[in-house]
């Protein structure tokens, strides 16, 4: 079955929509979007119930480094039957749309 990759621009996500980071701990740490869900690729499946609680009854976000680990994650979400979008681009394009960046230790974040 094939269908449509769900998938928006940085600049069109609504402030304070969830939002959920796959990428690793270190590419984390270094700089994320503020009130994102951390959870690397590899831990997506075992904590889909965690996902979709963060999701609660809105659009997921999900982001990544450019947007292919997003993209493969945005994918297997909607087959679980969530309400998610691909942020194309990813980091690199949030933070070139103005979209504000935090890091883990209050240093100047920046996209790994």
């Amino acid at each position: 079955m094939s269908f449509a990759l769900p998938t928006v621009t940085a600049d069109t996500v609504p402030a304070g929509a969830p939002l959920l980071d796959v990428r690793e701990p270190a590419e984390w740490a270094a700089g994320h979007a503020e009130g994102a869900l951390h959870i690397p690729i590899g831990e997506v499946v075992e904590r889909l119930p965690e996902i979709t609680e963060h999701a609660g009854e809105g659009r997921l976000y999900v982001l990544c480094k450019v947007g292919g680990r997003s993209a493969q994650v945005t994918a297997y979400l909607v087959q679980q039957g969530l309400d998610a979008a691909n942020v194309d681009g990813g980091l690199h394009a949030w933070e070139a749309a103005g979209r504000p960046l935090v890091s883990d230790a209050g240093q100047q974040p920046f996209v790994l």
